[in-house]
């Protein structure tokens, strides 16, 4: 069947744009979002573009026996991950500490980190049992090491993916599994809108001024550090605008 990708997150934003990227260089894919309707329509224009083969999986990564329920049930022919990406992840809130909403907190916790270690749990051991490595890209953010106000709670967040990155490396080197973790800056997707509750105006300012990374941007990096040869991982990788130098400068132009 040749090589297979799992991304989550992938009905919109940067998910969207690596199963695109890596269904032009051939990959099959899983792919994975709460909104079904958005996966299956990208499922069909995928495999009738690129003539691969897309199963569309609509869960919550939340949800721990959802997300193994879901995985354990894939067909044989998808079983064969080679490159899991963890892209399933979100801001909710802009406030401080003694005024964040707990349960934009536990949205945040349940998406970004328990999420990412309920899916990785399950396909790390797919993985180790087919005995043939494999690639973990975790989407991380400057915010996993660098924190600003009122986004505390994202920023732990993204700092714990920060750490499991590492700590995945570790646990995961002698199956021959590279673990990769890609932080992006500023990227102009559905990510403010969601962060504001669906206030655009207030999502707009976010990039006042400012031309901020793509989806498609990333995706090029990714797309990159998986067609790098086995013998070659890319740790960790910060990817800025050219305006922004790190999580509390950014040069707005008028």
């Amino acid at each position: 069947m040749g090589k297979t990708a799992l991304i989550t997150g992938a009905s919109s934003g940067i998910g969207e744009a690596v199963a695109r990227k890596l269904a032009a260089a051939g990959y099959n894919l899983v792919i994975t979002a709460r909104r079904s309707g958005r996966l299956q329509k990208l499922s069909d224009e995928l495999e009738e573009k690129y003539g691969i083969k897309v199963h569309a999986l609509g869960f919550d990564i939340r949800e721990r026996i959802q997300t193994e329920s879901a995985i354990e049930a894939l067909p044989a022919h998808f079983r064969a991950i080679d490159v899991l990406i963890n892209n399933a992840g979100l801001a909710s809130g802009l406030e401080p500490i003694d005024e964040g909403d707990p349960l934009d907190w536990d949205k945040m916790i349940d998406t970004n980190v328990k999420g990412l270690l309920y899916i990785t749990r399950v396909v790390s051991r797919m993985m180790i049992e087919r005995g043939q490595g494999g690639l973990i890209v975790n989407i991380g953010s400057v915010a996993g090491s660098q924190t600003y106000a009122d986004g505390a709670v994202y920023c732990a967040s993204k700092h714990a993916v920060h750490a499991l990155s590492e700590g995945m490396r570790i646990d995961l080197l002698k199956h021959g599994i590279k673990v990769s973790e890609v932080r992006p800056g500023m990227v102009e997707t559905e990510f403010s809108v969601v962060r504001f509750h669906g206030d655009r105006q207030r999502a707009d300012k976010v990039y006042e001024g400012v031309k901020p990374l793509s989806a498609e941007d990333i995706a090029d990096v990714i797309g990159w550090i998986v067609s790098l040869p086995p013998h070659v991982n890319v740790n960790d990788i910060l990817v800025m605008p050219t305006q922004q130098a790190d999580a509390h400068y950014t040069d707005r132009k008028p």
